[in-house]
């Protein structure tokens, strides 16, 4: 897929703020927003000046932020599409850091280093597989019990590369097209924090390239944030794992976030994660 395709760039000059507001517009009907349907629509969702009018804005104004000839709005503006468009609260976040109105966006390149502290925290935890990830889903350090749980993955390093380009994944994640709609949607938060970050455009590129399911779900501009979940593996040792995830940003390292994985207590998924442990314990030994 070439790179001269606007809306696969990560760049500063993609209008990301407006392909951002007509994918949630689109995705609406005027059902979902309270408004009474009238005959065939010609395109999808909610129309411009139905947008504008719920917000309290001129449909001229709207439409010059959704075509990029006003890419600037005020916070009570931010606020009023927003509660138009019933955006959640990462989408509304996403939506500030696209209209330039955190002051934290585009600051600093985000260290990829990991304090010894947070990697001595991780390797303390013989009974949870941990790592630590960055804005681009880079995998900047697992534990060795996270090392085991993805130990058939050639592709390692980052977790946008591990679900769409290596073929792995598709045996080790059960809901896999889940997983591929969620990891996409965690990328999609980085072009709002570093949108000239070129680890970010690399990314999109080689992805976009390989992958036509990674194409079609970077198209749709969905944003989802990374906090706690759950998901089933497949793993070629133990079986099938239903674990737990819970993410905490590391504060000393912004950017950086730790991701814990757990498992249902006296559940079947528990006595797996034990056994993996072992596995890992006895892997680490054998290294040493």
């Amino acid at each position: 897929m070439p790179d001269e395709n606007p809306s696969l760039t990560a760049g500063q000059n993609d209008n990301a703020l407006g392909r951002f507001l007509r994918s949630r517009r689109e995705e609406l009907t005027p059902g979902d927003v309270g408004l009474p349907t009238t005959g065939r629509r010609r395109v999808p969702g909610l129309r411009r000046e139905e947008v504008a009018v719920l917000a309290g804005l001129s449909t001229d104004y709207y439409t010059r932020l959704e075509r990029g000839r006003e890419c600037r709005p005020s916070s009570q503006i931010v606020d009023a599409i927003s509660r138009a468009l019933g955006l959640r609260e990462d989408e509304l976040r996403h939506l500030y850091r696209l209209a330039r109105l955190d002051p934290a966006v585009g600051v600093a390149s985000p260290s990829r280093t990991v304090s010894p502290g947070v990697r001595r925290l991780m390797e303390g935890w013989t009974s949870y597989p941990a790592m630590v990830i960055d804005r681009t889903l880079d995998v900047l350090a697992r534990n060795q019990f996270a090392a085991e749980l993805h130990s058939g993955f050639a592709l390692t390093d980052n977790l946008v590369r591990m679900t769409f380009l290596d073929p792995f994944a598709h045996r080790f994640f059960t809901e896999w097209d889940r997983v591929a709609r969620e990891t996409v949607g965690h990328l999609r938060l980085a072009t709002g924090h570093q949108p000239g970050l070129p680890r970010l455009h690399e990314l999109v590129s080689e992805a976009s390239a390989a992958s036509e399911r990674f194409r079609s779900l970077w198209e749709r501009h969905h944003v989802l944030g990374k906090t706690n979940k759950d998901k089933l593996f497949s793993h070629p040792a133990v079986g099938e794992l239903h674990l737990f995830y819970e993410t905490f940003d590391i504060s000393s390292a912004p950017g950086q976030q730790l991701v814990v994985y757990h498992a249902e207590p006296g559940s079947p998924s528990e006595d797996g994660l034990r056994l993996l442990g072992s596995l890992a314990a006895t892997s680490h030994q054998n290294r040493h």
